[in-house]
This record gives C-alpha cells, sequence and structure tokens, in this order.
C-alpha cells in the first residue's frame, strides 16, 4: 500500500469534521508528521557529531531540540488517529515524504551545525505557519490550535540558532563597542 492510501485512509469516527475534510487535514498532518521526524533525527545527528570550543553547549541544545521535537511527532500521530486517520511515521515514510533537505555529512564545527539546523528550522517554520491558515481554511480549529502551538515553539529555537550565527559585538579601536552582523544562512 502506497504513502498515498495510507495517509489517505480514514476509520470510522463520531468526530463531526467531514471525511472529506478529514482526508485533507489527516494528509496535511502526515506531511507535518514526515518532516517532524526527519528534523528530529537531524537535531540527534548534530547532537552526536558537533565538535569545538562550544562542544557542551550545543549538545545540549541539540539533544534539547530532538527532545521536543519528539513531542511533536506523538501530538501530530494522535491528532492524524483522532481524526480517524492513519499516521504514517516510520524512518523510511519520514525520509521519503519529509521537506527537508538532507543533513550534511560533511561538516564538524559547531556553528556549521548550528547554522545547518537553522536552514531545517526556518522551512519546518514555514511549513507550520502554512499548515495553520490551511487548517483553519477547512475549518479545524483544533488542527490550526495544535500547528500554532509547535510553531511558537519552533520559532523560538530558530530564534535561538540565528542568535549563535550572529556576530557578537566587538571592540573598536577606540574602547567602544562595534556590532559587525552577519546574514542568517538562506533557505533554498
Amino acid at each position: 500500500m502506497s504513502d498515498n492510501t495510507l495517509s489517505s485512509r480514514l476509520y470510522p469516527t463520531r468526530i463531526d469534521i467531514p471525511a472529506e475534510t478529514r482526508v485533507q487535514i489527516v494528509g496535511i498532518l502526515n506531511k507535518t508528521l514526515a518532516a517532524t521526524l526527519d528534523l528530529k533525527t537531524q537535531a540527534k545527528q548534530a547532537h552526536w557529531n558537533v565538535k569545538g570550543t562550544d562542544f557542551y553547549q550545543l549538545h545540549e541544545l541539540f539533544d534539547e531540540l530532538a527532545g521536543e521535537l519528539e513531542e511533536f511527532v506523538d501530538l501530530v500521530a494522535e491528532r492524524v488517529t483522532a481524526l480517524g486517520g492513519y499516521a504514517v511515521g516510520t524512518a523510511r515514510a519520514a525520509a521519503q515524504n519529509s521537506i527537508l533537505p538532507e543533513f550534511p555529512f560533511d561538516i564538524l564545527d559547531g556553528r556549521e551545525y548550528v547554522a545547518a539546523l537553522a536552514d531545517r528550522f526556518a522551512p519546518y517554520g514555514k511549513h507550520l505557519r502554512e499548515a495553520i491558515a490551511k487548517t483553519d481554511d477547512l475549518g479545524d480549529a483544533d488542527t490550526a490550535d495544535l500547528y500554532t502551538e509547535i510553531s511558537r515553539t519552533i520559532d523560538k529555537r530558530l530564534w535561538f540558532l540565528d542568535a549563535h550565527l550572529q556576530a557578537a559585538a566587538v571592540k573598536g579601536e577606540n574602547g567602544t563597542s562595534a556590532s559587525k552582523t552577519q546574514q542568517p544562512a538562506t533557505v533554498r
């Protein structure tokens, strides 16, 4: 059975959202499930392999990110099933259906890991905001609210990642602080 067939499979439920609408919502949620699982494993990849002077701080941050994402995996999958849908949440399905690019395996330094994760949190956050609008338009305020809850945390975590990439104030020749700014990595 294909992932498309699985992601549109519905079980009988007494929930008062029409089946045609639930199929659309479940499809959006399963897309999110794939991306969330993918992002969680990418955060773990960074957690395991980061090196550099900020190793401990980043090692802990990346593990915390992965833990939060694991909670979101469960929330999203449970919403799928609450709507009478079938949660498609294996590692293979996530890899096949994720909106995120593959994590780079040729990086080592902490700053590179932070940038790689920021480059993935940004499109994930955009996906969440689009899902808020779509599920709200479909009349499912509960799913839109779930997406809003996740989106707030992801935006905060993207801020944390971006803050690591912004240049710190440096002392100028006259002893005053001067600020050099760096543009965040762009999402492709």
